[in-house]
């Protein structure tokens, strides 16, 4: 608060009360230099008002140990902030004073009321914001946890030997793991300290010299219980934190302190939701804090879990209840804390979300809720502005609890109901009076609760009669299932139109291993799903094919159950699920193999609406930045991940017609550019840490590599489960050596790169693989080398090329590498391009290759037509551009500048080389095929389709074809 601010009569009154007793008390040498301090300094004065006034604690601490208030004055320690080291060397200092356990504690207590009147103090004063004085008293506490401890643990190694790990032969210490405030650095000004006790190994005590050998259990056991009672325990100088051990693993009745292996058996089997929510706010705070963070690095699944957590669910609003109902029913409005709208509620908001999302983004994976609130609304769990609500709101109840429990330096959060303590509190918050105090409560209040009513809401199905009806029906199906009783009847009733098949696939699914194991909470989530997967899919017109296909996924997704509750717990989740699956088989079979693509169907602002290539490349970075730079798996489930996530979002617009032809092979192809350019630089990386950078010499270029991409990829017309036709090229001279302590020559260095390259984007991980990768475009093909200097591959281009060859290059296009590189090769390509040549032997060539082509691929019935390679398909439109291309490009260089048909094509019409009828032809027949093998894709069809279809489009392509090429 402000120091400036008139102080209302109570709280002078109260001022005057303490001024008069502490010169009473420290005699007339103190009561001078009181004086002399108020007159000369008018900060100082000001402030002893409102501080005196305010805080019983504060000034009772000055008049009771006068000469220590003179010096913590004197010294300008009263509004200083102190550094991390300086309270390291006060427990050095403290324990320099001690000679037992009795001296530890006074030390101790003496120590920890000098710096609560300190940061008292300086809250009240207005010296110390929120954020500062929180960090004040929690390193006060790590203090003088650490000081106890230090002293206990080398008086216990005196008494009863150096406790060793039985496995690693070394000693063995403490692990005080901080929970609740004190794990998230948020100690309030009056807070007792959540703890649990651990100890890496179990072993006994190397009893050289005592002969009293103990078990590291009853070693640790013996020093918790001495470190609890020199915090805890109330002497003649009070106490220094009061200690609750209740979370640890079975709560009060439990062992006071528990190995490594203990601790992790224990949670892995028997840890309950509850306690993975106190998980979150766990740090290790004093002892062997190496050791605590590989203690809650083994924790970390149990309390996060890799996937979206909607399974934490039932077990949040459980929690949720039991909070409400404890406030309505103890009436604790006036409990800034337990009451509607306080600050456990938005402990809560932060942690539910935490709980369920954590796992999949490591940012939540902290103990800090100020930290955690702003990442929620940028990942869209808030709503936008809600967390500045929030923050605002949970800052101003800890400054009323700091007030409140400052006064008498007492654990409590409830609201004074005299008129002194509202005028205090009240006037530590900057309000003229207790109405405008509460009704700035009240606002701060309602946003808490608003929010807090809406996370974790009652799921659809729970809230009215109007859902009853409908749900009873799905559930009287599933229970005739369950009882393997004839149901096809039924499903016909409710418009399956295949009842038969679909009861068979019912009973499959009852009957099948994954189902049969299930444990019972899993099965609670299925049988609450089911009904309404049932209706879902008889809303749909291909129900009995829709119901095969989910089905799969809930087969598939039945020993991770957390699904389950995703989809119940998300209705409009399950809703885009049914449509999706229900547009195309090759979705569903997606999400199948890879359940965590459920996540996506959570939004559908993003799932509707596909990134640029620039938003792809800065999603992908984002996400990599999360990951350690030498957990390579895990990068490489990120990329597998951020490619099946992307590709989903875009045949999901497809399907739902969303977005046309062209921008999904745009986005398609955007996709795959971003992942290569990411896994060229992982590549890179990796290798110039074995072996330096490559060698180069002053004046020349540096050494560069360069991915170009041909066919689809070149074309940018990617389809769902295209390959990569790739060619690698590099700039070097091959015969320097890379710089590293490890040297290698450069052209085995590129040599690996290209392989590192290709490993990456075919590794087979439990999640696939990223691309199938061709190589066989290379120069020289499957005997040619991987990796070809940029000059090599001009001189083959331009000298040793088939005409196919060159057709290939047509559609060849710089994909990821150096950009002088890319330079060079789009000028290569144009030479080539450029070249002039014999038109009628051309037309020989591309036509005696499309006939061999024709002769071995298209295998098609008489009754299909074959969309890619039959007469006047797709491959008859690729080898007219080519041919054009290739046979006017010396006339028209326009024609080379693109590797796309479309644009290729629409060059040929300005430059006045096909009629513009004759274009738009061929460009019309180009998308409608490729439009329907798009379809085909997603409905895991083969590209045929019957011969009846398409037949004007052939024709006029056959037309053109013998007009460019009538060798044929």
């Amino acid at each position: 608060m402000s120091t400036n601010q008139t102080l209302p009569d109570a709280i002078l009154g109260e001022y005057q009360k303490w001024r008069e007793h502490f010169c009473q008390t420290g005699g007339e040498t103190l009561a001078g230099w009181l004086n002399e301090q108020s007159a000369g300094n008018p900060k100082f004065f000001q402030q002893l008002q409102l501080v005196w006034g305010c805080s019983d604690f504060v000034a009772d601490y000055a008049c009771r140990h006068s000469q220590r208030f003179q010096e913590l004055v004197d010294s300008g320690d009263l509004n200083r902030h102190y550094p991390a080291k300086e309270w390291r060397q006060f427990g050095q200092t403290l324990l320099g004073k001690v000679s037992d356990e009795t001296s530890l504690a006074a030390e101790l207590r003496r120590f920890r009321n000098r710096e609560m009147a300190r940061i008292i103090w300086r809250d009240f004063a207005g010296e110390a914001n929120l954020d500062a004085t929180t960090a004040d008293m929690t390193a006060l506490a790590e203090c003088c946890l650490q000081t106890a401890l230090d002293y206990l643990y080398q008086s216990g190694c005196t008494t009863s030997g150096v406790p060793i790990g039985q496995r690693s032969g070394k000693p063995q210490q403490l692990v005080v793991l901080g929970m609740g405030k004190l794990g998230a650095g948020e100690l309030n000004v009056s807070s007792d300290i959540d703890l649990i006790f651990a100890y890496p190994e179990s072993g006994e005590t190397d009893d050289s010299g005592t002969g009293r050998s103990r078990s590291n259990h009853e070693f640790f056991e013996r020093l918790g219980r001495k470190l609890i009672q020199a915090l805890d325990a109330r002497t003649v100088d009070g106490f220094v934190f009061r200690v609750d051990m209740r979370l640890r693993p079975y709560g009060g009745s439990g062992p006071l302190v528990g190995s490594f292996d203990a601790l992790e058996t224990y949670y892995q089997t028997q840890g309950r939701d509850w306690e993975r929510f106190a998980m979150i706010k766990a740090r290790p705070v004093a002892g062997d804090l190496a050791a605590g963070r590989k203690l809650l690095e083994a924790l970390r699944p149990f309390t996060y879990r890799k996937y979206i957590d909607f399974g934490a669910i039932e077990a949040l609003r459980e929690i949720k209840a039991l909070i409400e109902h404890e406030v309505h029913r103890t009436g604790a409005h006036n409990d800034i804390k337990r009451g509607a709208g306080g600050i456990r509620e938005v402990e809560f908001i932060g942690q539910a979300f935490q709980l369920i999302r954590g796992g999949r983004d490591p940012r939540l994976q902290q103990p800090a809720l100020l930290t955690v609130l702003p990442l929620l609304e940028e990942l869209h769990a808030l709503p936008e502005g809600k967390s500045d609500e929030l923050i605002k709101a949970y800052r101003f109840l800890r400054r009323v609890e700091h007030a409140v429990q400052g006064i008498a330096d007492r654990q409590t959060q409830q609201l004074p109901s005299d008129e002194l303590g509202r005028w205090r509190v009240a006037t530590l918050n900057e309000c003229g009076s207790w109405p405008e105090f509460e009704s700035e409560l009240s606002a701060h209040r309602k946003v808490i609760q608003d929010e807090f009513a809406q996370v974790v809401s009652v799921p659809v199905g729970e809230r009215g009669a109007e859902d009853i009806q409908d749900v009873s029906a799905g559930q009287l199906l599933w229970q005739m299932v369950q009882r393997e009783k004839p149901l096809a009847e039924s499903l016909g009733e409710l418009g399956f139109e295949d009842p038969e098949g679909s009861e068979q696939q019912l009973f499959a699914l009852l009957a099948s291993k994954p189902i049969q194991l299930m444990q019972a909470s899993a099965r609670e989530r299925l049988d609450r799903l089911m009904p309404i997967l049932l209706l879902g899919c008889a809303e749909q017109e291909n129900s009995s094919q829709l119901l095969q296909r989910v089905l799969k996924l809930v087969e598939a997704v039945a020993r991770r159950s957390a699904y389950l509750a995703l989809l119940v717990e998300n209705p409009g989740a399950l809703q885009q699920l049914l449509r999706l699956c229900a547009a195309s088989p090759w979705i569903g079979e997606q999400i199948a193999s890879w359940p965590a693509l459920l996540d996506e169907l959570l939004d559908p602002r993003t799932l509707y609406s596909p990134h640029d290539k620039f938003q792809l490349a800065d999603e992908l970075r984002q996400q990599l930045l999360r990951i350690p730079e030498d957990d390579l798996e895990a990068q490489l489930e990120v990329l597998r991940y951020f490619k099946r996530s992307n590709s989903l979002r875009v045949a999901a617009c497809e399907v739902t017609d969303a977005l046309p032809l062209m921008k999904v092979s745009d986005n398609l192809t955007w996709i795959a550019e971003v992942l290569i350019e990411q896994v060229l630089q992982l590549a890179w990386k990796q290798l110039v840490e074995r072996h330096g950078e490559p060698g180069w010499k002053e004046g020349e270029p540096k050494p560069g590599f360069l991915v170009t991409g041909y066919g689809k990829l070149g074309g940018i017309e990617l389809g769902h489960s295209s390959d990569l036709d790739l060619v690698f090229l590099y700039r070097a001279d091959p015969n320097l050596r890379t710089s590293g302590e490890r040297p290698i020559d450069n052209a085995t260095f590129f040599l690996r790169l290209g392989q590192r390259v290709i490993h990456l984007l075919t590794t087979q991980t439990t999640t696939g693989v990223l691309y199938e990768v061709d190589m066989r475009l290379r120069p020289s093909g499957n005997s040619g080398m991987l990796v070809t200097t940029l000059a090599g591959f001009a001189k083959y281009q331009l000298n040793d090329a088939w005409t196919w060859e060159h057709q290939a290059l047509v559609r060849a296009r710089a994909i990821a590498g150096d950009t002088e590189l890319v330079k060079e090769f789009n000028q290569v390509r144009e030479q080539v391009m450029l070249q002039p040549r014999s038109q009628t032997a051309l037309a020989k060539e591309v036509a005696e290759m499309r006939s061999k082509m024709a002769e071995h691929l298209n295998n098609a019935p008489s009754d299909r037509f074959d969309l890619k390679q039959g007469s006047g398909g797709i491959v008859d439109i690729e080898f007219m551009v080519q041919f054009a291309v290739l046979a006017w490009a010396n006339e028209c260089p326009a024609l080379a500048r693109w590797s796309d048909n479309i644009r290729i094509l629409e060059s040929l019409a300005e430059s006045g080389k096909l009629a513009s009828e004759q274009v738009e032809q061929l460009i019309e027949a180009y998308k409608t095929y490729r439009i329907a093998g798009h379809k085909a894709q997603l409905q895991q069809q083969p590209g045929t389709v019957d011969a009846e279809q398409f037949i004007e489009q052939r024709q006029q392509v056959r037309a053109i074809w013998k007009q460019l090429l009538p060798t044929l």
